[in-house]
């Protein structure tokens, strides 16, 4: 499988459960995840549990409808970049927002080794309050 169509995999399922298996089936054991600084989960977490936990596990239980909608795609080598748009319903705020991101895999023999977000923090923190 190519590595565009890997990471097309992790985003393009019918449920978020398919993308999320897809995501674990291809994540690397000690796989590197960074949230970008100033995003209300900014950190770096390593492998599928700590990611889980610190991102994965508070985007579901922090929001409604909270998603990521591709625009398009754009690979290179070992790297894919992915980009659109966040949005969502904050639970206890009920403030919606909308916030251009950019997502860089890095990949190594069909797994995901590297994941850095690139994204306006702003009205999500806004939408937070």
């Amino acid at each position: 499988m190519s590595n565009l169509n890997i990471i097309k995999s992790t985003y393009e399922g019918k449920i978020s459960e398919k993308n999320g298996k897809n995501l674990q089936r291809y994540l690397a054991t000690d796989a590197s995840w960074t949230e970008a600084k100033g995003f209300p989960y900014a950190g770096t977490y390593i492998g599928f549990t700590d990611i889980q936990k610190n991102v994965f596990y508070r985007l579901a239980t922090e929001w409604l409808d909270y998603k990521f909608t591709v625009e398009d795609y754009v690979a290179s080598g070992d790297k894919v970049v992915a980009y659109g748009t966040y949005s969502g319903t904050h639970k206890t705020s009920q403030k919606s927002f909308t916030a251009r991101v950019v997502h860089l895999w890095q990949l190594k023999d069909e797994k995901i080794i590297r994941f850095e977000q690139f994204v306006d923090s702003h009205s999500v923190i806004v939408a937070m309050a």
